[in-house]
């Protein structure tokens, strides 16, 4: 087994309270690690783990778990946890983990998982859609649709999303959310595999040649899978496309790296909106 047999990684920093007197790994940690990876794995195929099932008809149950020693992790090591899909049964389904320190093969965890009736635990065949998508997914493929348009061809998908995030999460009264800008502004959406809407933003004009990128969701069990970028970007190329000179947004502050990275520049002094601390943040085109 090696680390280029995985697409999907997760990073973990070994802590105190996993280790024994020795400061090794204590043993069982090694499948915690394993279902962690597993967490992540679903997120990177931007499958929210409560809806995603729901709207498949089950769930996935642990059958068989096991594990095989290479080598052992001490206090404070920067693990990688790879995660692969290596075998579809007709119910089941069979992962295999390889948790590296570097290059070195330090563990090697399987998890055989059952897909069942929630209620019941009664076993399901795997849903189709499901083969497909991890298929797709461990061949490299794309997962994930994303789809420009009007309020009236995205609205409903896009509205779900920010009642979801915005109004429920960080609690900003809905008559402000869904506001004037809605129907005239160009909207994206992206979809998972399941036909699920997991992240949306729209474009809209402040003045000639200047436009504003607002409204940025991503579905909270599938953050950090980069989903929320590639709606950027598409917001992006759309502005630059239409030509505009520049972008400027408002940013929420606990969301300014993620701009910084994206080539956004801070633009004056933070402020409240909505209640929430903001930055306005601008891009040259």
């Amino acid at each position: 087994m090696n680390r280029q047999d995985f697409r999907s990684f997760t990073r973990i920093e070994v802590r105190w309270a996993e280790v024994d007197a020795q400061k090794i790994v204590f043993n069982a940690h090694y499948l915690m690690y394993a279902d962690v990876a597993i967490s992540n794995y679903w997120r990177q195929l931007a499958i929210p783990y409560e809806t995603g099932f729901a709207s498949l008809g089950g769930e996935m149950f642990v059958k068989k778990a096991g594990t095989v020693f290479h080598g052992s992790a001490t206090l404070g090591d920067v693990l990688d946890v790879g995660i692969r899909c290596v075998k579809q049964g007709n119910t089941s389904l069979q992962f295999e983990a390889g948790i590296f320190r570097g290059m070195e093969l330090l563990n090697t965890v399987e998890l055989v998982y059952v897909f069942a009736d929630a209620a019941t635990q009664a076993p399901k065949p795997v849903p189709q859609s499901l083969r497909d998508l991890l298929t797709a997914y461990e061949a490299g493929q794309e997962v994930v649709t994303l789809q420009s348009g009007s309020w009236n061809d995205l609205g409903r998908d896009a509205e779900r999303l920010r009642l979801a995030v915005f109004v429920r999460e960080q609690g900003v009264p809905r008559e402000i959310e869904i506001d004037e800008f809605d129907p005239v502004a160009r909207h994206v959406v992206l979809f998972n595999g399941l036909s699920q809407p997991v992240a949306t933003g729209r474009l809209v004009s402040d003045a000639p040649g200047v436009a504003r990128i607002g409204r940025m969701a991503v579905d909270r069990s599938v953050r950090g899978g980069r989903w929320g970028r590639m709606v950027l970007d598409s917001l992006v190329a759309s502005a630059r496309d239409r030509g505009d000179k520049e972008i400027v947004l408002h940013a929420q502050r606990h969301a300014e790296k993620f701009y910084l990275r994206a080539g956004f520049t801070p633009v004056g002094e933070p402020y409240e909106e909505a209640g929430i601390p903001h930055i306005t943040m601008r891009q040259v085109l």
